[in-house]
């Protein structure tokens, strides 16, 4: 199985920035989509940028031009660059990632979800 771990992520002020890092371990066959979702309290979780194994990527409107998703093929790892942030930004951000089974077939891994708090 492909474990997730998310890391990056803490307090900052608003305007400043951060980077999540996402890495993939365990049983690797290959990785197709990596998505970064989060969830803030009281709200439904959302796709907040995706990324293909091609490296194709979408956004949720309220990131355009702010957060920009990438990644590193050879490492097994995607990131999230966060800029301009503001305090409507604030959730648990998880990673989620495309596993192909060794047996074939795919299925979805997640990360444990980790904090972002931007505040003054």
């Amino acid at each position: 199985q492909v474990q997730l771990v998310e890391s990056g992520g803490g307090l900052v002020q608003p305007g400043g920035s951060l980077r999540l890092s996402c890495a993939a371990s365990g049983s690797i066959v290959s990785i197709g989509d990596m998505i970064w979702y989060r969830q803030a309290p009281g709200k439904q979780r959302e796709l907040v940028a995706g990324i293909t194994s091609g490296g194709s990527t979408n956004y949720v409107d309220s990131v355009k031009g702010r957060f920009t998703i990438s990644r590193d093929n050879a490492k097994n790892t995607v990131y999230l660059q966060m800029n301009s942030l503001k305090p409507e930004d604030t959730a648990v951000y998880s990673c989620n990632a495309e596993a192909r089974r060794v047996g074939g077939g795919w299925y979805d891994a997640w990360g444990q979800g980790i904090q972002v708090t931007v505040s003054s």
